[in-house]
């Protein structure tokens, strides 16, 4: 008997095959027909799952005769094939099964299926087709396991190289089936490519959970790839979300495993432009809670921060109101070159607005004046100081023993680096290497001023500041506040600016009193028009009034206002002071109240300290005094009752939450929420864990899955693991298996 046929790819069972080749091999020893029917019957049952064999002439004796099994034929219509063509020892031939196919390759019966699926799944990865590769790979799987881990290897990568999610995803499923069984087929190298394609892919959740499974393996890919990874994942905010996640998980572990102590240790520890890459991204998506966990972790782990971490710190203390964190790097930005002035910009940009906030008018108007004058007093580069050696900034009250101190290297900077740290910048602007105030600082400045009645103080930074502007060519600075004022109705602190020139020696131009003099007039407010009428006369400006309107005959219309500052006022200063001012009192009405950073601040440091009876004494007295907590502050709170494990205490102010946004006054971001999933998880409090969950699903607000899964085995591995509900001893413990069992069925715990 010879066997031979036209074969395409094709797929057959190892089973059939060998029941197959026992039917054969029984007509060549002419068995009794019944045993041959027995056997063929047996064949035919377990025909039921669809296999794709090519058609094979089989001969007998001097009769030929196909047997053709595919897709596209059933269990029924084989044995009907079968059995109607079988006479006396042997099949007739039926024209109506032969096929005209080509000739593609010939095959032995003799040959083993294993050896043949491993053939056509080698053969289909070397022409690149994967479907067929993944239909032979799981007929060759469930017959005979996983193949050899070269051959897994080089599906898995080649799956990787696409550049489609749909393999990228099959890939992924392909790692976790070999991690069950033959985990030692998982090289590195291999893992590497493929967390690199799905970062191109923009995947960061399949591409987490692969990073995650390095990271227990104790391997991580190069800094270099590491690089990549993050520069990808954080472009959209769940990619952020998951890298942040990522780069606390990788800290912790260099922590508790590594310990620094060895050179491995030193491979897994990331480094500065990996932090630099997850807070800036923090600061975009406003993600600052987030971003103050990060920084704190710079400190733990011991990574230097270099001059762009030092501006998106900066940015991170801004978000979080955290005034006192930022002024201690003030003194050391200070001594730097002149060189650093357009760096720095942007850290006295957030410090800047950091006093206004807290409403310290004083601190902002010092700020603006002094902000030039550290740097005019040092040279481009000072050889004299070594600015390579890194300077530490303490996290928290300095005064605590085991307080947090984080290593910055102000002037180095990264040439490679990715990051565009400047920022916007709406109240301070760099020119020629000097820094200056913009319409908006000048309007915060003048309302919080007004605002206080210092008016006088007013003026004497309006002087100071004017000194600072000659120095680089006329200024119109006054003529704009006192044209400010006026468009606002504030005739009275226009006037007592006015007065206050006078008063010090440096009158203003005829501008500004003509301006003053036609509002009054055109406001009926005649009697302040002639005592500031007979002022001017003083001043020595001749002025006539008709019809409402003021002319002045001896002096040009644009004194005052030089054609350098005409150019700066319209290119840099947008909008104009005018307008500032006029958007700053709308502004300044719907703000936080200052009272409240400042009662945070005190949350703040006494939660660092530990001192959590201070810190809820605090809370208490907002309450009292009917000031609306915000966000920091609840966080504030927990973060302390988590450092010291006190979970139930962060259940009741869940409570006070609830409240608070059930009125619509409190917005809880992303970060605070998960924050309290991680510790009610950690606390065994799930029915506040899936609340939170709730909470989150309605604001569709992404949940790393995999940290909580990870979060519960870590904690709960075995928690209820073979009770059941209905032999719960107490209602309580009925409800709490609930609510356990609902976390795990949403987690996917098994």
């Amino acid at each position: 008997m010879s066997v031979s046929g036209t074969l395409a790819p094709w797929m057959i069972s190892t089973r059939i095959a060998l029941e197959f080749s026992c039917f054969c091999f029984c007509l060549c020893l002419k068995t009794p027909r019944l045993f041959v029917i027995t056997i063929c019957l047996k064949m035919a049952i377990k025909l039921t799952r669809k296999m794709f064999v090519n058609t094979c002439f089989i001969s007998f004796g001097s009769t030929r005769f196909l047997v053709g099994l595919n897709s596209n034929h059933d269990t029924r219509f084989f044995l009907g094939k079968i059995f109607g063509g079988f006479e006396g020892s042997g099949f007739i031939s039926r024209p109506r099964f032969f096929c005209r196919a080509t000739c593609v390759e010939r095959l032995s019966w003799e040959g083993s299926s294993h050896e043949v699926l491993l053939s056509k799944l080698e053969n289909a990865l070397k022409d690149l087709k994967l479907d067929e590769a993944w239909e032979t790979f799981n007929d060759f799987k469930r017959l005979y396991g996983f193949p050899s881990h070269l051959l897994v290897s080089r599906f898995i990568t080649q799956l990787s190289y696409s550049t489609t999610p749909h393999w990228l995803l099959k890939a992924c499923d392909l790692v976790m089936m070999v991690l069950k069984e033959k985990s030692n087929h998982l090289q590195p190298d291999m893992l590497t490519k493929l967390v690199l394609s799905l970062a191109r892919a923009q995947m960061p959740i399949p591409l987490s959970m692969i990073l995650r499974l390095m990271l227990e393996k104790g391997i991580l890919p190069p800094m270099n790839v590491l690089h990549l990874l993050f520069l990808h994942m954080v472009k959209t905010e769940v990619g952020t979300c998951i890298a942040s996640n990522l780069l606390i998980e990788i800290c912790d572990y260099y922590m508790r495993v590594c310990s620094g102590k060895s050179h491995r240790a030193n491979l897994l520890k990331p480094d500065t432009m990996i932090f630099n890459l997850v807070l800036d991204s923090c600061v975009r998506f406003a993600s600052s809670l987030k971003g103050q966990q990060i920084i704190e972790l710079m400190s733990q782990t011991g990574v230097v921060a270099d001059a762009h971490s030092i501006v998106i710190i900066a940015q991170i203390h801004e978000l979080n109101g955290q005034r006192d964190e930022l002024k201690k790097f003030k003194d050391h930005v200070a001594t730097l070159p002149v060189a650093f002035v357009s760096h720095y910009q942007q850290y006295l940009e957030c410090l800047l607005n950091l006093h206004f906030k807290f409403d310290d008018i004083e601190a902002a108007a010092e700020l603006l004046l002094g902000m030039n004058r550290s740097w005019e007093s040092r040279p481009m580069k000072d050889s004299g100081k070594d600015y390579q050696k890194p300077c530490f900034v303490p996290i928290g009250s300095q005064n605590l023993r085991n307080g947090l101190k984080i290593q910055v290297m102000l002037e180095h900077q990264q040439n490679d680096s990715a990051l565009n740290a400047e920022g916007k910048s709406d109240l301070v602007f760099c020119r020629d290497k000097k820094l200056f105030p913009s319409n908006r600082a000048l309007s915060k400045l003048i309302n919080g001023y007004k605002r206080h009645g210092k008016i006088n103080e007013l003026s004497k930074f309006l002087l100071g500041l004017k000194k600072e502007l000659d120095s680089s060519g006329q200024s119109s600075l006054l003529s704009d506040v006192i044209d400010a004022c006026i468009s606002l109705g504030w005739m009275e602190v226009a006037h007592d600016i006015l007065d206050d020139m006078e008063s010090s020696g440096d009158p203003l131009g005829s501008s500004a009193y003509e301006a003053l003099l036609t509002a009054y007039y055109k406001r009926n407010m005649f009697r302040e028009g002639d005592v500031l009428l007979k002022q001017s006369r003083k001043a020595g400006f001749v002025m006539e009034v008709a019809n409402n309107s003021v002319i002045c005959k001896n002096v040009a219309a644009n004194v005052g206002r030089s054609s350098l500052c005409i150019k700066e006022a319209s290119s840099i200063c947008q909008p104009t002071l005018s307008e500032c001012l006029v958007q700053e009192v709308s502004d300044s009405e719907k703000a936080i109240s200052p009272i409240t950073y400042e009662l945070n601040s005190s949350i703040y440091f006494f939660t660092k300290a530990k001192m959590m009876g201070d810190a809820l004494n605090i809370y208490r007295r907002m309450q009292k005094m009917k000031i609306q907590p915000t966000e920091q502050t609840f966080m504030y709170l927990v973060c302390g009752y988590s450092s010291l494990e006190m979970y139930r205490d962060i259940t009741i102010l869940w409570g006070d939450m609830k409240r608070i946004m059930e009125s619509r006054t409190l917005t809880v971001s992303s970060d605070s929420y998960e924050f309290l999933l991680l510790n009610f998880l950690r606390g065994g409090y799930f029915e506040r864990v899936m609340e939170v969950i709730g909470y989150m699903n309605k604001c569709n607000m992404y949940i790393d899955k995999c940290m909580c899964k990870n979060e519960y085995l870590k904690f709960h591995k075995n928690l209820y693991r073979s009770l059941k509900a209905s032999k719960a001893r107490t209602e309580v413990q009925g409800k709490r298996l609930e609510h356990v069992q609902a976390f795990k069925k949403w987690a996917a715990i098994n």
